[in-house]
């Protein structure tokens, strides 16, 4: 049976969405190495942003298809494996006697970022992708993945520059890498819900970060990778009650 030659320009919508977030990946390190490091970050976070707006797009529109879902993994591995690395190494790594050894570091990040995209890719399917609850990942997804291994970017950022420990730097970033690895469950925010009595204070939360975003960016970065780190072992706990249950 031959393919229909023509095709609903909404298919392609949520493909030009990640074309768009691959080009800000790419842009980012370009300003990376011309030594524009937040206009470099920014980028990165609104590659976050399509990220999530592509799969969106792609449910809303019914528009999911293999190959919509293999240029997703592509744009996550750059984006989220490959472009944060470059930032990190470029800004606090170069030209310093630990070059090396953030070199490794990096080059950690990268690899379990393939090796996460790669295990998800194999479970889609599976009844084990979404660990029996739909509201929770397996280990830290890539969107979330890049912005904790970008903390010591944000924290030099905000002005943090005599709590410069590159070794310990170097693990850390080491230890994000294998979060994005583990079997760790991890809230899912898309499946997320609250009750209507406290939908109030959630909206008004959600000013307030919105407000201290736009005047401290890179401090509010600091502080939201701080709570979502806090909320591993709350994951882990919620889903040991529910499985228990």
């Amino acid at each position: 049976m031959s393919e229909p030659r023509e095709i609903k320009l909404r298919h392609i919508v949520p493909s030009l969405v990640t074309v768009f977030a691959i080009c800000a990946g790419l842009t980012s390190v370009r300003m990376g190495l011309e030594g524009r490091l937040e206009f470099a970050l920014s980028f990165i976070l609104l590659a976050v942003f399509l990220d999530a707006a592509d799969g969106k797009l792609a449910r809303f529109l019914d528009t999911a298809s293999p190959f919509g879902a293999e240029l997703d993994t592509l744009a996550d591995f750059f984006n989220f494996g490959i472009a944060p690395g470059i930032l990190i190494y470029s800004s606090l790594y170069h030209g310093t006697p630990n070059a090396n050894f953030g070199w490794l570091a990096v080059l950690v990040l990268a690899v379990c970022c393939a090796l996460r995209l790669a295990r998800f890719n194999l479970s889609l399917g599976e009844e084990k992708a979404a660990l029996k609850k739909d509201n929770f990942f397996v280990g830290v997804p890539a969107p979330a993945l890049a912005c904790l291994a970008l903390m010591p970017v944000f924290m030099h950022l905000s002005g943090w520059e005599n709590a410069d420990f590159p070794i310990l730097r170097a693990f850390y970033i080491i230890g994000v890498g294998l979060l994005a690895v583990s079997t760790i469950p991890t809230f899912s925010i898309k499946h997320a819900s609250i009750k209507r009595k406290h939908l109030a204070v959630v909206i008004l939360l959600a000013v307030l970060m919105v407000i201290s975003f736009m005047t401290y960016p890179w401090p509010t970065l600091v502080a939201l990778n701080l709570l979502y780190l806090a909320t591993l072992p709350l994951s882990y706990f919620a889903h040991r009650r529910l499985t228990q249950a």
